[in-house]
Protein backbone atom coordinates (compact mmCIF):
# COMPACT_ATOMS: atom_id res chain seq x y z
CA UNK A 1 0.00 0.00 0.00
CA UNK A 2 2.91 2.35 0.71
CA UNK A 3 4.10 1.90 -2.87
CA UNK A 4 0.74 3.19 -4.14
CA UNK A 5 0.67 6.40 -2.13
CA UNK A 6 4.40 7.24 -2.23
CA UNK A 7 6.16 7.30 -5.62
CA UNK A 8 8.84 4.72 -6.31
CA UNK A 9 12.04 6.62 -7.19
CA UNK A 10 14.40 5.02 -9.72
CA UNK A 11 16.77 7.95 -10.23
CA UNK A 12 17.38 11.17 -8.33
CA UNK A 13 19.78 14.08 -8.12
CA UNK A 14 21.19 15.69 -4.98
CA UNK A 15 20.86 19.46 -4.66
CA UNK A 16 22.62 20.61 -1.53
CA UNK A 17 21.27 18.39 1.22
CA UNK A 18 18.10 17.48 -0.61
CA UNK A 19 17.50 14.54 -2.94
CA UNK A 20 15.24 15.50 -5.87
CA UNK A 21 13.52 12.62 -7.74
CA UNK A 22 14.14 12.57 -11.49
CA UNK A 23 12.58 9.29 -12.62
CA UNK A 24 9.69 7.75 -10.70
CA UNK A 25 7.13 5.06 -11.48
CA UNK A 26 4.74 7.77 -12.73
CA UNK A 27 7.37 9.00 -15.21
CA UNK A 28 8.03 5.52 -16.58
CA UNK A 29 4.34 4.65 -16.94
CA UNK A 30 3.79 8.02 -18.65
CA UNK A 31 6.54 7.11 -21.12
CA UNK A 32 4.80 3.78 -21.74
CA UNK A 33 1.45 5.50 -22.41
CA UNK A 34 3.12 8.00 -24.75
CA UNK A 35 4.85 5.16 -26.62
CA UNK A 36 1.53 3.34 -27.03
CA UNK A 37 -0.11 6.47 -28.45
CA UNK A 38 2.75 7.15 -30.88
CA UNK A 39 2.96 3.56 -32.11
CA UNK A 40 -0.82 3.33 -32.51
CA UNK A 41 -0.88 6.63 -34.42
CA UNK A 42 1.84 5.46 -36.81
CA UNK A 43 0.11 2.13 -37.40
CA UNK A 44 -3.31 3.67 -38.00
CA UNK A 45 -2.07 6.36 -40.41
CA UNK A 46 0.79 4.71 -42.28
CA UNK A 47 -1.19 4.10 -45.48
CA UNK A 48 -3.64 6.93 -46.02
CA UNK A 49 -6.18 6.52 -48.81
CA UNK A 50 -8.94 8.76 -50.25
CA UNK A 51 -11.44 6.10 -49.15
CA UNK A 52 -10.54 5.08 -45.59
CA UNK A 53 -10.17 1.40 -44.73
CA UNK A 54 -8.94 -0.56 -41.76
CA UNK A 55 -6.80 1.45 -39.37
CA UNK A 56 -7.35 4.71 -41.22
CA UNK A 57 -11.09 4.32 -40.76
CA UNK A 58 -10.61 3.78 -37.02
CA UNK A 59 -8.37 6.86 -36.78
CA UNK A 60 -10.81 9.05 -38.73
CA UNK A 61 -13.70 7.83 -36.58
CA UNK A 62 -11.83 8.79 -33.40
CA UNK A 63 -10.93 12.21 -34.84
CA UNK A 64 -14.54 12.82 -35.95
CA UNK A 65 -15.89 11.94 -32.50
CA UNK A 66 -13.41 14.26 -30.78
CA UNK A 67 -14.11 17.12 -33.21
CA UNK A 68 -17.86 16.68 -32.70
CA UNK A 69 -17.43 16.77 -28.93
CA UNK A 70 -15.29 19.93 -29.05
CA UNK A 71 -17.51 21.63 -31.65
CA UNK A 72 -20.54 21.29 -29.36
CA UNK A 73 -18.76 23.45 -26.77
CA UNK A 74 -16.55 25.80 -28.81
CA UNK A 75 -18.52 26.28 -32.02
CA UNK A 76 -16.44 27.52 -34.95
CA UNK A 77 -13.35 27.72 -32.71
CA UNK A 78 -13.17 23.93 -32.47
CA UNK A 79 -10.54 23.45 -35.18
CA UNK A 80 -7.98 25.45 -33.20
CA UNK A 81 -8.36 23.56 -29.92
CA UNK A 82 -9.56 20.07 -30.95
CA UNK A 83 -5.98 18.74 -31.46
CA UNK A 84 -4.94 19.67 -27.91
CA UNK A 85 -8.18 18.52 -26.29
CA UNK A 86 -8.20 15.28 -28.27
CA UNK A 87 -4.60 14.52 -27.33
CA UNK A 88 -5.29 15.13 -23.64
CA UNK A 89 -8.44 12.99 -23.78
CA UNK A 90 -6.68 10.03 -25.41
CA UNK A 91 -3.71 10.33 -23.05
CA UNK A 92 -5.89 10.49 -19.94
CA UNK A 93 -8.09 7.58 -20.98
CA UNK A 94 -5.04 5.35 -21.50
CA UNK A 95 -3.23 6.68 -18.42
CA UNK A 96 -6.27 6.14 -16.19
CA UNK A 97 -6.93 2.55 -17.30
CA UNK A 98 -3.30 1.44 -17.70
CA UNK A 99 -3.47 -0.46 -14.41
CA UNK A 100 -5.48 -3.18 -16.15
CA UNK A 101 -2.56 -3.95 -18.46
CA UNK A 102 0.21 -4.73 -15.99
CA UNK A 103 2.37 -6.37 -18.66
CA UNK A 104 5.80 -4.83 -18.16
CA UNK A 105 8.55 -7.43 -17.46
CA UNK A 106 9.88 -7.36 -13.92
CA UNK A 107 13.44 -7.63 -12.58
CA UNK A 108 14.14 -11.37 -12.93
CA UNK A 109 12.90 -11.44 -16.54
CA UNK A 110 14.91 -8.34 -17.47
CA UNK A 111 18.04 -9.74 -15.83
CA UNK A 112 17.70 -12.94 -17.84
CA UNK A 113 17.08 -11.14 -21.15
CA UNK A 114 19.89 -8.58 -20.82
CA UNK A 115 22.24 -10.85 -18.82
CA UNK A 116 22.57 -8.16 -16.17
CA UNK A 117 22.06 -9.30 -12.55
CA UNK A 118 21.66 -5.69 -11.43
CA UNK A 119 18.27 -5.58 -13.15
CA UNK A 120 16.91 -8.35 -10.91
CA UNK A 121 15.87 -5.76 -8.30
CA UNK A 122 13.82 -3.72 -10.77
CA UNK A 123 10.09 -3.66 -10.00
CA UNK A 124 7.35 -1.58 -11.59
CA UNK A 125 3.61 -1.84 -11.05
CA UNK A 126 1.43 -0.28 -13.74
CA UNK A 127 -0.50 2.14 -11.57
CA UNK A 128 -2.11 5.16 -13.29
CA UNK A 129 0.40 8.04 -13.39
CA UNK A 130 -2.53 10.37 -12.67
CA UNK A 131 -2.49 9.16 -9.05
CA UNK A 132 0.64 11.33 -8.76
CA UNK A 133 -0.11 14.94 -7.83
CA UNK A 134 2.77 16.26 -9.95
CA UNK A 135 1.31 14.70 -13.10
CA UNK A 136 -2.19 16.10 -12.60
CA UNK A 137 -0.77 19.51 -11.64
CA UNK A 138 1.23 19.68 -14.88
CA UNK A 139 -1.84 18.74 -16.92
CA UNK A 140 -3.91 21.38 -15.12
CA UNK A 141 -1.28 24.09 -15.71
CA UNK A 142 -1.17 23.13 -19.41
CA UNK A 143 -4.94 23.57 -19.65
CA UNK A 144 -4.73 26.94 -17.89
CA UNK A 145 -2.05 28.11 -20.33
CA UNK A 146 -4.20 27.05 -23.28
CA UNK A 147 -7.26 28.85 -21.85
CA UNK A 148 -5.31 32.06 -21.17
CA UNK A 149 -3.73 31.82 -24.62
CA UNK A 150 -7.20 31.49 -26.13
CA UNK A 151 -8.24 34.68 -24.31
CA UNK A 152 -5.19 36.52 -25.66
CA UNK A 153 -5.91 35.21 -29.16
CA UNK A 154 -9.56 36.26 -29.08
CA UNK A 155 -9.41 39.62 -27.26
CA UNK A 156 -5.83 40.81 -27.60
CA UNK A 157 -3.72 42.24 -24.79
CA UNK A 158 -5.97 45.27 -24.25
CA UNK A 159 -9.13 43.19 -24.18
CA UNK A 160 -7.52 40.78 -21.74
CA UNK A 161 -6.48 43.66 -19.43
CA UNK A 162 -9.97 45.21 -19.65
CA UNK A 163 -11.49 41.91 -18.51
CA UNK A 164 -9.78 42.38 -15.13
CA UNK A 165 -11.81 45.44 -14.15
CA UNK A 166 -15.12 44.73 -15.88
CA UNK A 167 -17.78 45.17 -14.72
CA UNK A 168 -16.07 46.59 -11.59
CA UNK A 169 -12.44 46.97 -10.46
CA UNK A 170 -13.13 44.33 -7.80
CA UNK A 171 -13.32 41.82 -10.66
CA UNK A 172 -9.51 41.91 -10.89
CA UNK A 173 -9.23 40.05 -7.58
CA UNK A 174 -11.84 37.52 -8.67
CA UNK A 175 -10.07 36.91 -11.99
CA UNK A 176 -6.67 36.43 -10.34
CA UNK A 177 -8.23 34.03 -7.85
CA UNK A 178 -9.86 32.22 -10.76
CA UNK A 179 -6.45 31.59 -12.32
CA UNK A 180 -5.46 29.78 -9.12
CA UNK A 181 -8.70 27.94 -8.33
CA UNK A 182 -9.32 26.50 -11.79
CA UNK A 183 -6.07 24.55 -12.21
CA UNK A 184 -6.19 23.45 -8.58
CA UNK A 185 -9.72 22.18 -9.11
CA UNK A 186 -8.71 20.26 -12.24
CA UNK A 187 -5.60 18.92 -10.55
CA UNK A 188 -7.10 17.78 -7.24
CA UNK A 189 -10.28 16.31 -8.75
CA UNK A 190 -8.34 14.03 -11.09
CA UNK A 191 -5.66 13.21 -8.51
CA UNK A 192 -8.12 12.39 -5.73
CA UNK A 193 -10.33 10.17 -7.83
CA UNK A 194 -7.49 8.20 -9.40
CA UNK A 195 -5.58 7.76 -6.12
CA UNK A 196 -8.76 6.69 -4.35
CA UNK A 197 -9.64 4.20 -7.08
CA UNK A 198 -6.14 2.72 -7.05
CA UNK A 199 -6.22 2.28 -3.27
CA UNK A 200 -9.67 0.65 -3.40
CA UNK A 201 -8.51 -1.80 -6.07
CA UNK A 202 -5.39 -2.68 -4.06
CA UNK A 203 -7.54 -3.38 -0.99
CA UNK A 204 -9.92 -5.49 -3.07
CA UNK A 205 -7.09 -7.64 -4.41
CA UNK A 206 -5.81 -8.23 -0.88
CA UNK A 207 -9.19 -8.96 0.73
CA UNK A 208 -11.26 -10.83 -1.87
CA UNK A 209 -10.91 -13.71 -4.34
CA UNK A 210 -9.74 -13.07 -7.89
CA UNK A 211 -13.15 -12.78 -9.55
CA UNK A 212 -14.39 -10.03 -7.23
CA UNK A 213 -11.56 -7.54 -7.92
CA UNK A 214 -11.96 -8.23 -11.64
CA UNK A 215 -15.63 -7.27 -11.45
CA UNK A 216 -14.94 -4.15 -9.38
CA UNK A 217 -12.08 -3.25 -11.74
CA UNK A 218 -14.60 -2.78 -14.55
CA UNK A 219 -15.85 0.24 -12.61
CA UNK A 220 -12.73 1.70 -11.00
CA UNK A 221 -10.30 0.98 -13.84
CA UNK A 222 -12.50 1.35 -16.92
CA UNK A 223 -15.64 3.35 -16.19
CA UNK A 224 -14.26 5.71 -13.55
CA UNK A 225 -10.96 6.15 -15.41
CA UNK A 226 -12.74 7.06 -18.64
CA UNK A 227 -15.20 9.31 -16.81
CA UNK A 228 -12.44 11.26 -15.06
CA UNK A 229 -10.67 11.78 -18.38
CA UNK A 230 -13.89 13.13 -19.90
CA UNK A 231 -14.58 15.42 -16.92
CA UNK A 232 -11.07 16.89 -17.11
CA UNK A 233 -11.39 17.62 -20.83
CA UNK A 234 -14.98 18.87 -20.50
CA UNK A 235 -14.02 21.41 -17.83
CA UNK A 236 -11.04 22.51 -19.94
CA UNK A 237 -13.43 23.08 -22.86
CA UNK A 238 -15.66 25.21 -20.64
CA UNK A 239 -12.69 27.36 -19.61
CA UNK A 240 -11.64 27.80 -23.25
CA UNK A 241 -15.23 28.56 -24.30
CA UNK A 242 -15.40 31.35 -21.71
CA UNK A 243 -12.04 32.67 -22.91
CA UNK A 244 -13.11 32.92 -26.57
CA UNK A 245 -16.37 34.73 -25.85
CA UNK A 246 -16.60 38.00 -27.77
CA UNK A 247 -17.38 41.33 -26.12
CA UNK A 248 -20.95 41.21 -27.50
CA UNK A 249 -21.54 37.74 -26.08
CA UNK A 250 -20.27 38.86 -22.67
CA UNK A 251 -22.73 41.77 -22.60
CA UNK A 252 -25.76 39.57 -23.36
Amino acid sequence: MEGIVAPHVYASVTLGERSVPLITDAVIVTWVVMAIIMVATLLLTRRLRPVPKGGQKVAETIVSLIEGLVKDQLGHHYRTYAPYLGTILIFLVLANIVGIFDILPQGPALAAVFHNPALAEFELEMHPPTKNLNVTLCLAVMSLVVAVGAEFRQRGVRGWLRSFYRPTPVSAFVKLLDYIVRPMSLCLRLFGNMLGGTIVMALMYMALPLFAPAAVGIYFDLFDGGMQAYVFVFLTMIYIAEAVETEDEMKQ
